[in-house]
C-alpha cells in the first residue's frame, strides 16, 4: 500500500517541478524516492515516514545554498546609473501630483518626480538625481543636498 503512496508522492512532485521555473520540490521527489526504495525493505511505515523525512532535509540542507547562488540574479548595472549624483536643470516644472516634470542631465531629457512627495521644483531650478526608478529621475534642489 504505501508503494503506491511513495510513487504517487514522487510523480506529484516531479510533475509540479517540472511545471514550475523554480526549484521548490526536488528535494521531497528525492526524499519521496528514497522512501519508495525503502518500501521495497521493510513494511514498517515509521521507518519508511523518517527516511522520506530525513533524506528531503538533508538533500535540501546540502544543496539550498548552491542552488540560491546559481539561481540568485544579479543587478545588471546600466549606462543610466551614471545619471545618479549628477546636477541638471528643471526644463518643465516638477509637481508629483500632477504627474509632470522634466528634467535635462548631461543633455538628456528625462521624466523627473521630486524626492519630496508635494513639493514643487520651478522650471530653471537646479537639481540633483537621487535614484530612477523605473524611466523617471528622483530629484532635489541642489540647495538642499
Amino acid at each position: 500500500m504505501m508503494l503506491w503512496i511513495w510513487v504517487a508522492l514522487l510523480a506529484i512532485f516531479v510533475i509540479i517541478e517540472a511545471t514550475t521555473a523554480q526549484l521548490l520540490t526536488i528535494w521531497f521527489a528525492i526524499g519521496s524516492f528514497a522512501a519508495l526504495v525503502t518500501s521495497f525493505l521493510t513494511d514498517n511505515i515509521l521507518v519508511q515516514v523518517v527516511v522520506f523525512v530525513v533524506v528531503s532535509v538533508v538533500v535540501l540542507a546540502a544543496t539550498r545554498p548552491l542552488v540560491k547562488k546559481m539561481t540568485a540574479t544579479k543587478k545588471q548595472a546600466t549606462n543610466a546609473d551614471m545619471y545618479i549624483g549628477q546636477e541638471g536643470i528643471v526644463t518643465e516644472e516638477i509637481y508629483n501630483i500632477s504627474a509632470k516634470g522634466l528634467v535635462k542631465v548631461k543633455g538628456s531629457v528625462w521624466t523627473a518626480r521630486s524626492e519630496a512627495d508635494n513639493e514643487k521644483i520651478a522650471e530653471g531650478t537646479h537639481v540633483t538625481v537621487i535614484r530612477i526608478e523605473g524611466v523617471k529621475l528622483i530629484v532635489r534642489p541642489v540647495s538642499q543636498n
